[in-house]
């Protein structure tokens, strides 16, 4: 994460709206994680395997380090911000790695699908394509990361984009299914589409094709899930 404010950036809006952004972010992974991981302890969940200890550790670490990013520049910490943004890069391949990992052997080791009723090869299509949208728009992010306003756009869809995990996970929203958790990611975008509104009276091509790229790859997964070639490709990678 390398962003660079230009003067406009500067502004208490923009300051304020990311790193409440970053705090949104925080607080959805937390709670929808607590049961299973941040207090499992107290709740008496299940050990949890070594594999999806790192897979915690890492995904926490991005959420905190982009909290963090999101900090310093807000508060003018951009030379600082810029050698975090060295370790953020590979800390974003290692998400894409653990990510992808996780999701597989998961279903190798037979554990039921998060969605009742949605066989497991069929659900994997979800984290997998998570991990797609996120590689995308982080790779978008970093190549463009001497265009500010780009950058901090593109890294900010790029984490929205994982919080489907821990909203598909809240207790209310389960039940429901996909259409509540990513209808729920997407308030995040729909965040983001009215702040650059109110602010610049337009909205940013980053916004609007990143927001796309993640809204797009919704519906397009759950079609593709329950089809043969999906099925056997899931059947492929967790054989």
């Amino acid at each position: 994460m390398t962003t660079n404010l230009s003067v406009a950036g500067t502004r208490p809006g923009p300051r304020r709206f990311y790193v409440g952004v970053a705090v949104a972010v925080f607080i959805t992974v937390f709670l929808g994680f607590s049961r299973t991981y941040f207090l499992k302890g107290y709740y008496g969940t299940p050990e949890l395997s070594f594999l999806l200890h790192v897979h915690g550790l890492v995904f926490t670490s991005w959420v905190l380090l982009f909290l963090a990013q999101s900090t310093l520049v807000a508060t003018g910490r951009t030379d600082l911000h810029r050698k975090l943004g060295v370790g953020g890069a590979v800390l974003a391949g290692l998400l894409l790695i653990v990510g992808t990992a996780t999701a597989i052997m998961r279903v190798k080791g037979g554990r039921p699908s998060p969605i009742p009723g949605v066989p497991p090869l069929s659900f994997l299509a979800v984290p997998l394509f998570d991990m797609v949208v996120f590689a995308i728009l982080i790779g978008a992010g970093l190549a463009l990361r001497r265009r500010p306003d780009t950058h901090k756009r593109l890294l900010t869809l790029a984490t929205i984009a994982l919080t489907s995990a821990p909203i598909a996970r809240l207790s209310f929203v389960r039940p429901a299914g996909p259409p509540a958790f990513f209808g729920l990611t997407d308030l995040f975008i729909v965040a983001m589409l009215v702040y650059d509104l109110s602010t610049t009276r337009k909205v940013h091509p980053a916004t609007i094709w990143g927001g796309l790229v993640i809204v797009a790859s919704q519906p397009l997964r759950l079609m593709i899930s329950g089809t043969p070639a999906w099925l056997a490709f899931a059947g492929w990678l967790t054989s």
